[in-house]
């Protein structure tokens, strides 16, 4: 548990740290108040990062998910699937405020910002998986206590 606070803290200083480069860096170049993925990296680091761990942080608290693999495979796939979303995000966003078309660019960044979703889906699927396996394991528990008392 103490794993899953540290990577939603980890998050939420990645994502305050993202909206202070993004107005920095807009100011810097001049491109204040241009729309680009760079100003909605914070956010996403935020929910996707910070939120989506203390949700999942309260879901192993009743369902002790931790233990198991496919917690596992969870926890270290969307990981790096945030992590390669991200910064695709952020490549993507600093080739705008350039002015250069990150779609003409190069090929590689919609390539690898997709590999990122597609790590994100299977983590997802994963830890669906371990939340059947938590609540069926405290189903059964709780059977077993209602038999025994």
């Amino acid at each position: 548990m103490t794993r899953l606070l540290n990577t939603a803290f980890a998050y939420i200083i990645l994502g305050l740290a993202s909206g202070l480069f993004y107005r920095e860096f807009t100011k810097a170049t001049d491109t204040i108040g241009t729309h680009t993925q760079l100003n909605t990296l914070h956010t996403h680091l935020l929910v996707l990062g910070m939120v989506m761990f203390l949700l999942v942080l309260g879901l192993d608290a009743v369902f002790s998910l931790t233990g198991r693999r496919s917690f596992t495979v969870f926890y270290w796939t969307y990981n790096v699937g945030l992590v390669i979303t991200v910064a695709m995000q952020a490549v993507r966003g600093i080739l705008t405020l350039d002015g250069q078309d990150p779609t003409t660019t190069s090929a590689a960044i919609p390539g690898i910002a997709g590999l990122g979703h597609m790590l994100l889906t299977v983590a997802l699927v994963a830890l669906f998986l371990a939340l059947r396996g938590g609540i069926k394991d405290r189903l059964s528990a709780g059977a077993k206590q209602a038999v025994t008392a």
